[in-house]
């Protein structure tokens, strides 16, 4: 790297005795009685000095010249005597309206230069040039107030041009430009030079190249009106009021003949006049013969100096600084397509592409209905506009706006100051460019307001325009009115909302039933809240969904243009809803998962001793006869098919995730969330990308997973479960014949039985009596499975006493308990005797509840009215005897994920909208999701054992 590594030196780094050697990149020295020329590129000799050769950079030889003629030729290679001076160079002056002569006609070189004045006569009127080196005729306002070339008082020489003095003139002119970003108040030598003169020629004379430089003199002035009517907006006024009388431009009352349009005028209210009172006079569409039409702006562009330079079309990217291809910046311009694009510029750039400004009046171009082409002006919204030192073009209310028409792009003119020559101390670029297109309401037909472009400059310091950089932006964006929205939003909110409460009230009112307790208290209120979390989550959701669904539909189906989507800004409401519904549908998740991990089980063994044994009794050395022991590992069997069944769920969920990710990315559908108007799923590389829309994100991939998870539950409905696999039923199944029955508390006073009891009296048995069983089975040789006789009803909702739960917590706490004060221990027994007697009594118990033995704590059997299946609560309190109620279904899959698929399928749409609106990544919401959804998979399977085996005293190491 050493061996390729070389000093880093500039021009202007070499110093004044020595030249930048372009060859070696680097500075030479010059020789003797020599200097750096202009360019910085060679040498040249000093004052005093002539060139006796060269040959570039340092090959100069210089001569002193002799005392009698010590100045030099304008080329350099002659020494002359100069009668009037020597220049700083050391070339020979004239004074002013003289010209200087160093050679005859023929080319001879005069021993000593002429300084030959100009003929101002009438006959000539003449006057030298602006180099000094010809005598041309003078301007003409000079010869038409002093019919001659010389202009002296009273009359008033400003700007090369000479102004008879009378009253009725514009006031002197103050030829400074404030940049308020920077606090910053310049003399431009722009100003200085051109601005007096531009207001008298334009006064006087109605010059147009005046009038245009004295408006754009205005706008480099940011259009600003302050208390000083001496600035360029204040003359313009001036101008404009004094000359009502010469009539307007296409009875355009703001368009005064020959001055420039700069304002739409002052008055309250009338940007919202412009922008809302006339409709443009066409109509747009996306689909049809007329699928992508563009926009047609074309802008009338002037150069400082007020000269017209041509009619450009903004396709090609005329107003957007950042570079790009060609069909990306052309798509800024098709209707519909919301355009953005930013980036940084370094000032070094634009110092080099825009020295000169460039302004511009913007028109919208429109078939009137016959061959003639039409065009509408376009407002501009400049928000750096002063208005009596404050600024006014602030906020969203458009009847404080003062509307103007010309805008630039970057003015690195005004900025310069004493020398026009000299780099500038300020420049002002256009930072921010944003052209609003907006719907008119309730149209049908694709009608528009007048377009709207909106301006925000940024004011540079200049330090070391190598190292500084502006960020720019450019922006097309359509809008409608969304307040109707906003209503029929906030309608639905709070009608569902109140339904909402309604239907929270009634899950409270059932839970308070189940939980056998009439008191509202402080633990009552917590699960009102508990329940209105979870039904208004689902409040938001549906509203979300739908939004979404509703943009996604109504705006990529539109022929005729009448939607348009809400901008960025005004999808906050949005995105608050989603994040509210997904906040309160998580306090339901945690809701739901604890409630399900506190749930009550036992598993009752309707398996009884088949004979005695002999069995040695401890202690006492003897042999009795005792009954057979009936064998646990059906119990554990079971507990581990339960233990299995918690988790599943009516869909698969990696499945779930991976199909949307497939559509989304594989398929296309994301491209259906962009902000433009085509329907296409795939894009091409080369075409412009519009930005996202967090609504269509969000409707496109909700709608992807409510689609494919109703798929999934038709199919492993219809098909799976029916012919490969019903885990729910199969587990009904298996304990029938395991002859065990499953009781499960969910609340205090409610929860669910499924009736396992074997029709065959005994299911500890060898295989060949298991096989001949089940063949009994399907024959109808045997009686059915049902609780009641001759009924196949295996699975109740069971609404029980308070007194059979009274006697359950008594067992139960006998079962769970394990540490305690010793005196209320057993002092015989271990505590494994223990709990295995209170497994003994809570079995014998539970079997002889369901079989009737108790007469105080009794049941019946009967089915839900229609209305407690639709409202999930019972209008019976079980006082005296317990209620079961017949379940069609499977219910006590509540307690399972199984039976709150439609929770748990939100919640997952919901955090992976959350994950996907906050990082604008469907892969990366996707691996969260699924992450998720393995971590609380785990957690509930975890926690759900341990519940298990301290409900059901069956040991955790056998739950595999």
């Amino acid at each position: 790297a050493r061996g390729f590594s070389v000093p880093l030196q500039r021009p202007a780094d070499c110093g004044a005795d020595r030249y930048f050697d372009s060859s070696r990149l680097a500075c030479a020295p010059c020789g003797a009685h020599q200097r750096q020329s202009a360019g910085g590129s060679s040498c040249v000799c000093e004052p005093g000095y002539r060139m006796v050769s060269s040959n570039g950079g340092f090959s100069v030889t210089c001569e002193k010249c002799p005392e009698n003629m010590s100045g030099v030729t304008q080329d350099g290679w002659n020494c002359i005597t100069c009668p009037k001076g020597l220049t700083s160079k050391g070339n020979c002056k004239c004074p002013n309206n003289e010209i200087l002569v160093e050679r005859s006609i023929d080319g001879i070189l005069l021993n000593e230069a002429l300084c030959i004045r100009c003929n101002g006569s009438e006959q000539s009127f003449s006057a030298s040039d602006a180099s000094g080196s010809r005598c041309v005729r003078c301007e003409n306002t000079f010869i038409q107030v002093s019919k001659s070339c010389d202009c002296s008082s009273p009359n008033i020489l400003t700007g090369g041009l000479c102004f008879l003095a009378h009253e009725g003139l514009p006031p002197k002119g103050v030829a400074a430009v404030r940049f308020a970003q920077l606090g910053i108040t310049l003399t431009s030598a722009w100003f200085l030079k051109n601005l007096q003169s531009s207001a008298f020629a334009c006064w006087l004379y109605s010059n147009l190249t005046a009038c245009q430089a004295l408006g754009n003199m205005c706008v480099m002035n940011m259009n600003s009106l302050s208390s000083s009517r001496t600035d360029a907006c204040g003359l313009f006024q001036y101008i404009f009021v004094s000359t009502a009388r010469v009539g307007v431009i296409h009875s355009i009352p703001y368009w005064r003949h020959n001055l420039p349009w700069l304002y739409y005028g002052d008055q309250p209210g009338l940007a919202s006049q412009v922008l809302e009172k006339n409709h443009f006079p066409t109509t747009f569409t996306f689909k049809g013969t007329d699928k992508d039409v563009k926009l047609k702006f074309i802008a009338a562009s002037f150069d400082a100096a007020g000269n017209f330079l041509k009619w450009q079309s903004l396709e090609g990217g005329i107003l957007q600084l950042c570079p790009d291809t060609q069909t990306k910046l052309n798509a800024a311009y098709v209707f519909g397509t919301t355009y953005q694009q930013s980036c940084k510029i370094s000032v070094s750039k634009i110092l080099l592409d825009f020295a000169n400004p460039v302004f511009y009046d913007l028109f919208l171009e429109y078939n009137g209905g016959s061959e003639q082409q039409h065009l509408w002006a376009v407002p501009v919204l400049n928000l750096n506009l002063q208005y009596n030192e404050k600024f006014v073009n602030q906020g969203s209310n458009m009847n404080n706006w003062l509307l103007t028409r010309r805008f630039f792009l970057v003015d690195a003119l005004s900025g310069k100051e004493n020398d026009l020559g000299k780099p500038p101390r300020v420049i002002r670029i256009a930072s921010k460019i944003t052209i609003s297109i907006r719907l008119v309401s309730h149209t049908q037909r694709g009608t528009i307001y007048p377009p709207l472009i909106t301006v925000a400059y940024t004011d540079v310091l200049i330090q070391n325009p190598e190292t500084q950089s502006v960020m720019v932006s450019f922006a097309v964006s359509y809008e409608m009115n969304q307040s109707e929205a906003q209503i029929q939003t906030d309608i639905a909110l709070g009608v569902l909302g109140g339904l909402a409460v309604l239907w929270s009230l009634l899950k409270t009112a059932g839970w308070k039933r189940r939980t056998g307790s009439s008191i509202i208290d402080l633990q009552t209120v917590f699960k009102f809240l508990l329940f209105y979390a979870g039904d208004l989550a689902n409040v938001f959701f549906i509203i979300t969904v739908g939004t979404g669904i509703y943009w996604l539909v109504f705006f990529k189906a539109q022929q005729f243009v009448s939607v348009l989507l809400p901008l960025p800004s005004q999808e906050e409401d949005f995105v608050t809803y989603v994040a509210c519904a997904f906040s309160l549908k998580a306090l339901q998740f945690l809701h739901l998962l604890v409630s399900q991990l506190a749930v009550d089980i036992f598993f009752i063994d309707w398996e009884r001793p088949k004979g005695k044994v002999l069995k040695a009794v401890e202690g006492e050395g003897v042999i009795k006869s005792a009954a057979a022991p009936v064998s646990i590992w059906r119990t554990y069997f079971i507990a581990n098919e339960w233990n299995e069944i918690q988790t599943v769920r009516k869909i698969n969920p990696l499945f779930q995730v991976l199909a949307v990710l497939f559509f989304l990315e594989v398929v296309g559908f994301s491209n259906l969330a962009l902000m433009d108007a085509s329907s296409s799923l795939t894009r091409s590389s080369e075409s412009y990308v519009a930005p996202w829309s967090r609504i269509l994100r969000f409707g496109v991939s909700a709608a992807l997973w409510i689609a494919i998870a109703i798929l999934q539950v038709i199919f492993f409905a219809v098909i799976y479960e029916r012919f490969v696999e019903d885990k729910i039923s199969q587990f009904v199944d298996l304990c029938c014949v395991s002859n065990i029955s499953v009781f499960l508390l969910s609340h205090n006073c409610f929860g669910h039985y499924i009736h396992g009891r074997s029709v065959h009296g005994h299911a500890d048995t060898n295989m060949e009596e298991m096989n001949m069983n089940l063949k009994r089975e399907a024959e109808n040789l045997c009686s059915q499975r049902g609780l009641l006789p001759n009924t196949d009803g295996q699975t109740f909702q069971i609404s029980i006493s308070r007194k059979m739960r009274l006697n359950y917590d008594w067992i139960h706490e006998t079962l769970t308990r394990k540490r305690g004060p010793a005196r209320l221990l057993d002092s015989s027994a271990n505590t494994f005797e223990q709990s295995t007697r209170a497994y003994n009594a809570m079995n014998k118990f539970l079997s002889s509840f369901i079989d009737h033995v108790h007469k105080e704590m009794d049941y019946i059997v009967k089915d839900k009215l229609l209305l407690e299946r639709i409202l999930g609560m019972e209008f019976m309190e079980p006082i005296e005897k317990s209620i079961f109620y017949n379940d069609e279904g499977h219910s006590f899959s509540d307690v399972l994920y199984y039976g709150n698929e439609t929770t748990l399928l939100i919640f997952d749409i919901l955090f992976f909208s959350v994950v996907d609106l906050a990082s604008q990544s469907f892969v990366l919401a996707a691996i969260l999701t699924y992450l998720q959804q393995e971590l609380f998979r785990f957690i509930r399977n975890r926690l759900g054992q341990k519940n298990l085996a301290s409900k059901t005293l069956v040991d955790q190491r056998f739950l595999i």
